[in-house]
């Protein structure tokens, strides 16, 4: 049983890897066997240390995800290092906050490119390797905003909607192409993104009393659900979104 979780001989590509969940998942993909590929703006360093510690290789590609045309240059930088990803996670992302009735443009558009245009056009140019290879994983960071409006991130919760159909229509066109195509929908996790609710004593409490877990989750948290759905134990899983979230949804 424990073969259908192993990533031996697979290298991951991991967006937004260098603090927070994208660092917790490239760390959990490179404990299971995984070489990772992080991708972002800063160095990963503590990512490398973590990965290099599990005893896998680990490359960096330098790059601005919410830059036009950048996914096409990401996966060339991957293949030049002899490290084309057969799994992706498309974790890379931004939140701005602000009542609707102020939402500047400019917001909507930061957060669009990042979070939803890059994840689809990193996902196109990974997929056109995968298909030769006739096997691959695409996973999707989405949200409990996909499943929910949220309130004062309005293009966030426009893009994790976005997430969500995105995930379910790569999976119709990509599955008989042996290329799974999932997303994890992470609950209130402690990360920088969320300092702002944490902070809110308010809304600090309010968000507690709602988890069943009792707690907001922690990185590491999201090892289990990348490394399944990066394995042969998720290959007839296409399209789902897999909430983790301390029990927040059934709430």
């Amino acid at each position: 049983m424990s073969d259908l979780f192993s990533l031996a001989g697979r290298t991951a590509m991991v967006t937004g890897a260098n603090t927070g969940l994208g660092q917790a998942m490239a760390v959990a993909l490179a404990e299971a066997g995984a070489d990772i590929v992080a991708v972002g703006r800063s160095a990963a360093t503590d990512t490398e240390a973590g990965v290099r510690a599990a005893g896998r290789a680990f490359h960096f590609v330098q790059a601005d995800l919410g830059q036009p045309n950048i996914s096409g240059d990401v996966i060339a930088a991957a293949k030049a290092a002899a490290a084309a990803p057969d799994i992706l996670v498309n974790n890379a992302g931004i939140i701005r906050r602000n009542d609707a009735l102020d939402f500047t443009e400019e917001d909507w558009d930061a957060v669009m490119d990042v979070n939803l245009k890059t994840a689809f056009f990193l996902s196109q140019a990974a997929a056109r390797e995968m298909v030769g290879k006739g096997a691959g994983k695409v996973i999707n960071i989405a949200s409990m905003l996909s499943f929910q409006g949220g309130v004062r991130v309005a293009s966030y919760a426009a893009i994790k909607s976005g997430i969500a159909g995105l995930t379910r229509l790569l999976a119709n066109e990509w599955a008989a192409k042996g290329i799974n195509v999932n997303a994890i929908a992470p609950g209130y996790f402690w990360t920088n993104n969320t300092e702002a609710l944490r902070a809110d004593e308010a809304r600090n409490k309010s968000i507690l009393e709602r988890i069943p877990a009792g707690r907001w989750g922690q990185p590491s948290d999201l090892g289990g659900a990348a490394v399944f759905l990066a394995s042969a134990a998720s290959n007839y899983v296409h399209g789902a979104i897999l909430p983790v979230d301390g029990g927040w949804l059934a709430r």
